[in-house]
């Protein structure tokens, strides 16, 4: 098994953070390289859809919304991996109330690839992700 997390501080409260990225279907909303998020199953599975037109299919395992995190799994990509679970996670930044720490961590198997491939991978669509956050929220 491998993983991965990568962390990054954003100009905004941890509150008003989790409220842009805490819902499961919001990844459009922040993230450029998802274009569309469908839920389902009452809100636990969502569609995802890249600008190549490739989808994704993820699935809620947790969600606590006081501690400002979730949990899910990858049931379908194209991804070279299986067992996947990801979480994302808001931490507050002890003595400054205006920002806040993002935490987007995983862990998976490669199937097809080397850790070391897979790895640089997820490591790069966290960075960007949370690049990506920051940008909107500055």
């Amino acid at each position: 098994m491998a993983s991965t997390s990568v962390s990054r501080v954003v100009p905004a409260s941890p509150a008003r953070v989790w409220q842009l990225i805490g819902g499961f279907g919001s990844l459009p909303d922040w993230l450029p390289y998802i274009t569309e998020s469908t839920l389902s199953e009452g809100g636990r599975v969502r569609h995802l859809k890249n600008p190549g037109g490739d989808t994704i299919v993820e699935r809620l395992m947790e969600f606590n919304e006081e501690q400002r995190f979730y949990s899910y799994r990858i049931l379908q990509a194209p991804f070279p991996i299986v067992d996947y679970l990801s979480t994302l996670r808001v931490h507050e930044v002890s003595g400054n109330d205006n920002v806040a720490e993002v935490q987007w961590s995983g862990r998976f198997v490669p199937q097809g690839a080397g850790d070391d491939e897979v790895v640089a991978l997820f490591t790069g669509i966290y960075r960007d992700g949370l690049e990506a956050l920051h940008t909107s929220l500055g």
